[in-house]
């Protein structure tokens, strides 16, 4: 017995050091650095203690990208899930060009995501993208998409909910096609319809998977960089700018590690708050009864 536990322990060891070196080390060390100044030169850091924090939660541009980063996980998440759902219950059924109907909605996902915003960056071109050559169909009169504060924002949105809801759709599929046969049949026999279906047997069934698709929506809503990085950088006057991306221009722009590494602390400590949350509140549900 002792045995087999060496040799567990041995072939564990290989991910154990990945993980440690490549995970947890850096999140101590950055956990560490957010009470340090970044050094300058040959001025070294110095503690500063909760310094960084203070000057966080007095930084108007870093408010302006929490509540941008709000509204766009409120809007992409519900919408990636709901889209990625319905398409998953509509390449389900036994329909004329099923294959090719599941390939097109999983292609955006196996797309770089840099080609994906320069994709979206012509259908966003003032007056001769795809968007604006529809609306002059109608007579209506170009807009400036990613360049005005009203809609940049929500472009960056549409772009993330096309780019992902694919990649969910993948996981409702392989859901649903594990729902025995016997209770369609059943539900059919007994006369319900396909929304009483969905509602009372679907729904609950697959609920595992929502919630892990949701853990993954969140992390993605907070995680996103290329394609603000690619289409608006942030502007026009901070309307786009979302948490990582200001991460990376503290950080990788103007070299200010430690007080990156604060707002790194934050976004971890978000993510893991929520993550913990919906684990806690959704665990009653995932499974049916």
């Amino acid at each position: 017995m002792r045995r087999e536990w060496v040799h567990a322990w041995l072939l564990l060891l290989p991910a154990l050091v990945l993980l440690f070196g490549f995970t947890h080390l850096p999140a101590v060390q950055t956990l560490i650095d957010s009470f340090w100044s970044t050094p300058r030169g040959r001025r070294p850091s110095v503690f500063v203690g909760g310094a960084n924090y203070e000057r966080m939660l007095a930084d108007p541009i870093f408010l302006r990208a929490m509540v941008n980063n709000l509204i766009y996980a409120a809007l992409t998440i519900p919408a990636s899930i709901a889209l990625a759902l319905a398409m998953a219950l509509f390449v389900e059924r036994r329909i004329a060009g099923r294959a090719f109907l599941r390939m097109a909605y999983f292609t955006p996902t196996v797309l770089p995501l840099i080609a994906v915003a320069n994709i979206w960056l012509f259908f966003y071109l003032p007056g001769f993208g795809l968007f604006d050559q529809i609306r002059g169909l109608f007579g209506l009169r170009p807009v400036n998409w990613i360049g005005q504060p009203a809609t940049a924002l929500y472009s960056l949105t549409l772009v993330s909910i096309w780019n992902q809801a694919g990649f969910f759709m993948i996981f409702f599929l392989a859901a649903l096609q594990t729902i025995p046969e016997s209770l369609r049949e059943a539900a059919a026999l007994e006369g319900a319809s396909r929304w009483t279906f969905f509602r009372r047997v679907t729904w609950p069934l697959i609920m595992p998977t929502t919630l892990f698709v949701s853990v993954n929506a969140t992390i993605n809503a907070v995680r996103m960089v290329d394609h603000v990085f690619v289409m608006t950088q942030g502007g026009p006057n901070n309307a786009s700018t979302l948490l990582l991306y200001y991460i990376y221009e503290q950080g990788f722009r103007f070299w200010d590690t430690s007080y990156a590494a604060t707002l790194t602390v934050v976004m971890v400590a978000i993510l893991a708050l929520v993550g913990i949350g919906q684990f806690l509140l959704l665990d009653r549900r995932v499974h049916y009864r």
